[in-house]
Parts: C-alpha cells; sequence; structure tokens
C-alpha cells in the first residue's frame, strides 16, 4: 500500500514542479486577483490568467499535440478569434461621437504614435522587423489587434505580446493619469467642450461602408479587423437585424472571449516565458502605451491652441484602443477637476478612431513586413 502511495506521488505533477513553473503559476494567480478583486479587464484577464495556470500545470499536457487548449489555439493561430472580437466590438460601439466630429481622427491617428516608437526601439535592440511590429503594436492599447498581426508576423512571442497587450489594457486607469496629469494644466483639463452634433440615421449607416471601402483599398492586410469591426456596427445601425447584434456583441463575442484568453494564455508557459526577450517585450510595450497616451495629450494640446480653448486636450490620451476604458479615465480625470464636466462622448471620438487606427497600422505593418 505505501508502495502504490509513493508510487502514486511520483507520478503526480507535484513531482514536476520546478521554480520557473512555480514562478509561472504564482504569476497566473496574480492576475486572477487583479482581474477579480480589482476589477482590472476581468472578462479578459480571468481567461487569460487561467489558461496560463492551466498550461503551467505538470504533466495536464493542455498545450501539448492533441491537448484541449492546443487544439483551440488553432482560432489563434489561424487570425480567427480576433476579427470575431472585433465584430462584437463594432455592434457594441456608438461611432456618432466620430462622426460627429471627425476631427477625431487626427486624436487617434496621434496615439498610434506609441507603435513607431516602440518599433524603432525593439528594431534598436536587436528584434528583427516583424518582432518589432509585434512589439509596437502593444502601443495601441488593442489587443485582438496585437494577436492578429503577432500571429501572423512573430508567432513565437504571441505569449508575452498577449500578457504585455492585455495587461496594460486592464491597467489604463493606473497608467494613463500620471501621464495626463504632467502635460495638461489645471485650467486645461477643465475646459468644457459643446454639445456634440446630432448625426442622421443615414450617417451612421454610411459610415461603416465607407470606411470599409477606403480603409480596405488603402490598406488591404487591415481588412479582417476593419471589415468585421465595421460590419459589427452595421448590424447595429440598421435597425433590422436585432438577433445579429444581440449574437454579435454578446453570443460570439463572449463565446471568442473565453477562447481566445484561454488559449493565448496558455502559451505563456514558463519555458518560453520566464526570459530576458520577454522582459524587454514587457518594458517596450509598457513604453509603447506611454508614449501612445503622450501622443494624443500632446495633439489635443495642440489641437486646444489651435481652436482658442474650445478642445480639452485630456480627450487626446482616448486615443489608445482601449474601447470604452480610455473614454472613462478621460472622464474622470476631467470630472476630478471640475464635477461638472462632462468629457466622456467627446473622448468616444478619438476612441473609435484609435481602434480604426490601430488597425491600420497593423495592415501598414503587415504590408510592409508580413
Amino acid at each position: 500500500m505505501i508502495d502504490m502511495l509513493i508510487s502514486f506521488f511520483k507520478s503526480s505533477g507535484f513531482m514536476a514542479l520546478d521554480l520557473g513553473t512555480i514562478i509561472m503559476l504564482g504569476v497566473a494567480c496574480l492576475f486572477l486577483y487583479l482581474a477579480i478583486a480589482k476589477g482590472y479587464e476581468p472578462y479578459l484577464l480571468i481567461p487569460i490568467s487561467f489558461g496560463m495556470l492551466l498550461a503551467n500545470l505538470p504533466l495536464a499536457g493542455l498545450m501539448d499535440q492533441g491537448g484541449l487548449l492546443n487544439l483551440l489555439y488553432e482560432g489563434v493561430h489561424l487570425g480567427i478569434y480576433p476579427p470575431l472580437i472585433f465584430l462584437g466590438v463594432g455592434a457594441s460601439t456608438d461611432f456618432s461621437p466620430l462622426i460627429a466630429n471627425p476631427k477625431s481622427l487626427l486624436l487617434g491617428a496621434a496615439a498610434q504614435l506609441g507603435i513607431f516608437f516602440a518599433f524603432t526601439g525593439a528594431i534598436l535592440l536587436g528584434f528583427n522587423p516583424q518582432e518589432a511590429g509585434s512589439i509596437g503594436i502593444i502601443g495601441g492599447a488593442d489587443g485582438p489587434t496585437a494577436l492578429y498581426l503577432t500571429s501572423r508576423m512573430a508567432p513565437h512571442l504571441l505569449g508575452a505580446i498577449a500578457i504585455a497587450a492585455y495587461s496594460y489594457m486592464a491597467l489604463v486607469p493606473v497608467i494613463q493619469p500620471p501621464i495626463m496629469k504632467l502635460l495638461t494644466t489645471k485650467e486645461e483639463r477643465r475646459i468644457k467642450m459643446t454639445t456634440l452634433r446630432p448625426v442622421s440615421k443615414r450617417e451612421k449607416i454610411l459610415f461603416p461602408i465607407i470606411v470599409t471601402i477606403v480603409v480596405t483599398l488603402i490598406v488591404p492586410p487591415a481588412g479582417p479587423l476593419i471589415g468585421m469591426l465595421m460590419l459589427g456596427n452595421l448590424f447595429k445601425e440598421v435597425g433590422v437585424v436585432p438577433h445579429l447584434v444581440t449574437a454579435a456583441k454578446d453570443t460570439i463575442m463572449y463565446t471568442v472571449t473565453i477562447l481566445l484568453g484561454t488559449t493565448v494564455g496558455a502559451t505563456a508557459r514558463a519555458e518560453n516565458f520566464l526570459t530576458a526577450q520577454t522582459l524587454g517585450i514587457l518594458a517596450m510595450g509598457l513604453v509603447a502605451f506611454a508614449v501612445g497616451t503622450a501622443g494624443g495629450v500632446i495633439f489635443g494640446k495642440i489641437m486646444c491652441k489651435l481652436s482658442g480653448g474650445k478642445i480639452n486636450p485630456l480627450i487626446g490620451a482616448a486615443g489608445v484602443s482601449a474601447v470604452p476604458m480610455a473614454a472613462r479615465v478621460v472622464q474622470k480625470v476631467g470630472q476630478k477637476e471640475d464635477p461638472s464636466n462632462f468629457l466622456l462622448m467627446h473622448a468616444m471620438g478619438p476612441n473609435v478612431a484609435g481602434v480604426i487606427g490601430s488597425a491600420v497600422a497593423a495592415g501598414l505593418l503587415l504590408n510592409m513586413f508580413g
């Protein structure tokens, strides 16, 4: 009996534990804590961190050839899951603030500065162009876009880039406010913006069709992301397919989020995650995100000056693609200076523009280096 117990213990995962595995299990539990206790992007961070937990449990074999998570990972590898997430984002997002204020596109474009800054930095650190592009896209704060681009250009970095991208997305309320306050004055943060003009139904319907045609003709590799984003929004705005809207923004989006998050988290195994290269990716990703936020705010200050003080530069921070969290952060920072100031809808314009901008940036990188 004792021999049987000893044999059973030796065949268990406890005997296969090593320092790296223990560290990764600890990191997974930390992310679970941040998602559950602190509310940092729980819909994303819970499946990602639990996928990391599952993949690092010794001998379970979930990411081995033929394992459950390995099979489900094909949706990431083939570039299926990220565009489907964009379908749900489009179906649940109001593009009216961007249509009402087209100048918001400039703020969304300015916030993509972090992508190309980090790309250059990664090249200088010795990463090849494909790897550098995948690292740089973290600056867009758009998880699906980062995964889509990385699966095409540097799949061996997917685990590290996914963790970096979604971690920084979750930490938007922590990372952005200090940068926003550093680059703006109290008077600028208190600026109240005029109410946006009403947007007609015709404009809302034509917008996704026109954007899909124009962007895909200019940057064809951005087609899958832009196409699904705009299709979801078209479902929402036409008003004749309510069941498709519900399916896109609820059923499909949440199902794909589970599959995407769990399988991406499962790529973060100790043997390929605990490396100096991963630390470099995490560092460059943070730089990319910070520079993107700063770029949006600085361009917001320029627009503020040109408009005679009518534009609150804080809305430029929403030019990163974390929808709608970045816009909510702008609202929160603005209301700390003046509780009667409502910037949310104004910030949603750059926020939506940032989603489009990051997809276009990914298409450009794929076009040049994919």
